[in-house]
């Protein structure tokens, strides 16, 4: 029953600490405890601060949410991304219900009026993520539209999939030791880099991008939406340029966030045709998260990936040395990148499923 539940829009402070934040506190709450819940992995979510930024600049994806309340209490939240590319037509929607207000009517009721906010927007594309454990005993086993990759379902999932959404793409979730010895990544990356030969070379550095390297970063992060492994997911072409980048280098720096840069220059050109990111949190102690890794369409085969991944973790070991894992996501389509992993230690702990119906 839904009749006792209201749902209000979700308030953005200028700070956490300001008097009207505690909404957007309880929503960086509620993503840790289900990122717990569904995966047994609440470091994969982001914490209030660290999303805040993001959330005050809606320059290239507008973020909304709503709360759901019954009496005083919170009992779920959803939010809505909103891509700001002309023409875009996706929404991006993620339910946050902990598992004890689960059941109640409360997911759907949140779903509703996520998809009909979306409408409201000109959106006609849904997409939404689910986290998973990799074995859930006597659980269904479901498949992508892809074929690739295999999980066990869960609540979340089972909601959208009676909702008409499709699981359009599974994506692994793997994590490597930080702690130990890391000749297998030096070996890796010297291998490589012979393999790939003097027309490339490693450049590197700490956000904030510097100028001269802005434009060509820029171009490289474009292609993530085109040259990355999607399946059937439909992401709008993003537009990118210097400015871009600055204002996303001022959102992820933002919470006291830490993130480095490797790239390959393509000398003969002087493109930027392969780049890999990693990023921490104020406490660099916590999880290390991978976020970007692509190799330009053109430049593959000269074991660029190998390169930028390897390269990153020898230099994280140093600016961050007292990180003692890091976490990365690959489509399960994507065998050259996990291969890499696979290779280097990772060992998958959790997947994500992307869902996607079209009104």
């Amino acid at each position: 029953m839904t009749v006792d539940l209201t749902i209000t829009p979700l308030h953005v402070p200028d700070t956490l600490d300001a008097p009207d934040a505690e909404d957007f506190v309880v929503y960086g709450e509620f993503n840790r405890r289900v990122c717990a819940e569904t995966a047994g992995l609440p470091d994969l979510a982001p914490t209030a601060a660290q999303m805040l930024p993001a959330w005050r600049d809606p320059s290239d994806t507008r973020h909304t949410g709503f709360v759901a309340r019954r009496g005083e209490q919170i009992v779920g939240i959803v939010t809505i991304d909103y891509p700001q590319e002309e023409g875009a037509r996706a929404a991006e929607i993620d339910v946050l219900v902990p598992e004890e207000f689960w059941g109640r009517g409360v997911e759907d009721a949140l779903l509703d009026h996520a998809e009909d906010e979306a409408r409201r927007e000109g959106r006609t594309t849904f997409q939404g993520w689910t986290l998973h454990r990799p074995d859930v005993p006597g659980a269904r086993i479901v498949t992508p539209r892809t074929g690739w990759g295999r999980m066990p379902t869960n609540p979340p999932a089972e909601l959208l999939e009676t909702r008409g959404y499709e699981l359009e793409q599974i994506e692994r979730n793997s994590e490597l030791d930080l702690t130990g010895d890391l000749a297998v990544v030096r070996q890796a990356l010297a291998d490589a880099e012979r393999a790939a030969g003097a027309d490339y070379r490693v450049v590197a550095w700490n956000l904030p991008t510097p100028p001269e390297r802005r434009a060509g970063y820029a171009a490289v992060l474009a292609r993530l939406t085109t040259d990355a492994p999607s399946g059937d997911m439909e992401f709008d072409d993003e537009a990118w340029d210097a400015d871009r980048v600055v204002r996303r280098d001022a959102r992820l720096t933002g919470a006291g966030q830490l993130m480095s840069v490797v790239a390959v220059e393509h000398l003969p050109t002087g493109d930027l045709v392969a780049y890999n990111e990693l990023l921490i949190g104020e406490d660099r102690t916590g999880v290390t998260h991978q976020f970007g890794t692509l190799v330009a369409k053109e430049h593959r085969g000269h074991r660029l990936g190998t390169i930028v991944k390897c390269a990153n973790l020898l230099r994280w070991r140093e600016l961050v040395p007292l990180s003692r894992r890091v976490s990365t996501y690959n489509a399960e389509e994507n065998r050259p990148m996990l291969d890499i992993n696979e290779a280097l230690g990772f060992i998958p702990v959790s997947y994500a499923g992307a869902w996607q119906k079209k009104i």
